[in-house]
């Protein structure tokens, strides 16, 4: 059985002051939202992807946003990639990362608050939050910015309820099919880049 593991080091009491200052933030922000829907073009050197954020997971959906209109995503890579079970990225020590370099551990310098939602699942296609184990992160709170897509027909249910789930791939699953066909070194980054080229919000 597999686990995203999201692995920093950042001391862990600037973590939750942190967090705690970004949940702040983001509640007094939450109304310009929750009408919409909001979707994400993700460009990739190998296609494109079009991702829904759930409304239903506000922290997650609000940073999310702030990192691409702040363009943090653009040149980042897909840094570790299993078929038949996901996809990762968001690790800002990848761009231009070497070849062989271990990728992983990188962040923005905050967690955000869990907010697993039982009626969003670890299904094909879902984007959810990478986070550290929780023997050290026993709240489940997520990655600043490392995110991952389950690559599984069957999705990934060994992982629900562990991780936030905040949005899902509405256009382009075949590029996620692509992209995990890769191949890959044995710490599961693939050995050609492959590459977020930018990310905008269209809607």
């Amino acid at each position: 059985m597999r686990k995203i593991m999201f692995l920093f080091a950042v001391n862990a009491v600037l973590f939750s002051t942190t967090a705690n200052l970004f949940a702040q933030q983001t509640n007094n922000n939450q109304g310009k939202m929750n009408s919409k829907e909001t979707v994400v073009l993700l460009k990739t050197n190998m296609g494109d992807m079009k991702i829904k954020l759930y409304n239903e997971t506000p922290l997650h959906r609000d940073n999310f946003v702030k990192l691409v209109k702040e363009k943090y995503y653009d040149g980042l890579l897909f840094h570790r990639v299993i078929p038949n079970f996901m996809i990762q990225g968001g690790d800002p020590d990848s761009r231009n990362a070497p070849a062989g370099k271990r990728l992983g551990m990188g962040g923005p310098g905050y967690t955000i608050p869990a907010e697993i939602v039982p009626q969003f699942t670890h299904k094909k296609g879902a984007l959810a939050a990478a986070r550290m184990g929780d023997q050290v992160n026993p709240k489940k709170e997520s990655s600043g910015s490392q995110f991952y897509i389950v690559h599984n027909n069957n999705g990934t249910p060994h992982l629900d309820g562990a991780y936030t789930v905040f949005g899902e791939i509405i256009e382009g699953m075949d590029i996620i099919d692509k992209i995990a066909m890769v191949k890959t070194d044995a710490a599961d980054r693939p050995t050609e880049d492959v590459i977020i080229l930018s990310a905008t919000i269209v809607k």
